[in-house]
């Protein structure tokens, strides 16, 4: 039990360390390649923490456990806003620009609408997670089609400078180390709760939806105190897109998997919940005059409210053992 908890100290300076290294060299490339800081947050930061989102539904899917990918996407969805971004704005707040506003967050209800739609039967199949695929294959030319004409309200004025090998050396090794610290967190978290007798069905709800979101949490907060704030939001919105692209469609590319209705609407309809809220907060708080919103403390709080109310009704709807 000792051995867990110096694994879990030490994973979490690693966690910070890598994190600083991992938005350092993301801000690099990002000015070195010409790309805005929200566009090279949703692709390459996005990706990068969603990979142990992807590893854990890969490895559950391939050894016949399905439900705990779909459990983990969701639940790393909810993470990503309730904690990754309520915990953001409580370190600093974050202007979100226009193309988050109007195209990347509709674009993300209507994936939730087309999650609902393909897994209303309770059932995640092959034709679902062929349709959740190719939903991917239009954002991914969304993205190209910013790449070609982005917006220029979309970068911020200061970046920093770095040589380009060395941006991409610091990124990469900064990534390594924050999914490998990540990792190293949740296997060490896993261990304690066994120790105390918690039920599996509640480790994966719970610490692994939120040990698969500390990538993000950890590069997001840096992000926001680092001034880079298009990439915490980037990173956020475009994680969870991945997350309901991929790593909830992975289990249907292997077998048929059956789910609970009940579930479903719990999960999935508190990631639909935490999303309106936060497109609620950046229309109603649109300023035409500076063409931005500003997300504060008071919507830091209202995500952190929503995720510890998901997980207290979480704890009360799941059986312990």
């Amino acid at each position: 039990m000792t051995l867990n908890f110096v694994v879990i100290a030490l994973g979490l300076l690693a966690l910070l360390w890598s994190a600083d290294q991992f938005v350092e060299g993301a801000a690099a490339i990002a000015r070195s390649v010409g790309m805005s800081p929200l566009l090279i947050g949703m692709t390459i930061v996005s990706v990068g923490t969603s990979a142990p989102e992807i590893l854990v539904s890969l490895m559950a899917a391939l050894t016949g456990s399905g439900e705990l990918a779909v459990g983990n996407a969701l639940g790393s969805n909810i993470a990503n806003i309730g904690l990754v971004l309520g915990i953001t704005l409580l370190i600093s707040p974050i202007v979100v620009g226009r193309t988050t506003a109007f195209i990347d967050l509709p674009i993300l209800l209507g994936v939730i609408v087309l999650c609902g739609i393909s897994l209303a039967d309770a059932v995640l199949s092959l034709v679902d997670a062929s349709l959740l695929t190719g939903a991917l294959l239009l954002y991914l030319i969304r993205i190209g089609s910013h790449l070609r004409r982005p917006d220029p309200n979309d970068t911020p004025a200061t970046m920093p400078e770095m040589p380009m090998m060395r941006a991409v050396g610091v990124f990469s090794m900064g990534l390594v180390v924050l999914i490998t610290s990540s990792r190293a967190l949740v296997w060490a978290a896993v261990n304690i709760a066994e120790g105390f007798g918690v039920s599996e069905l509640v480790i994966g709800l719970t610490i692994v939806a939120f040990g698969t979101s500390l990538p993000e949490l950890a590069a997001s907060a840096v992000s926001a105190i680092r001034g880079h704030a298009d990439i915490a939001i980037g990173a956020v919105v475009g994680s969870n897109m991945f997350n309901l692209l991929i790593v909830l469609a992975l289990p249907g590319f292997f077998e048929t998997l059956h789910l609970s209705i009940s579930d479903i609407q719990r999960d999935l309809g508190t990631v639909l919940a935490t999303t309106v809220a936060l497109t609620l907060f950046i229309w109603l708080g649109w300023r035409r005059d500076v063409g931005h919103a500003r997300l504060g403390r008071r919507a830091g709080c209202l995500f952190l409210a929503m995720f510890v109310f998901y997980y207290i009704w979480l704890f009360y709807y799941v059986p312990q053992v």
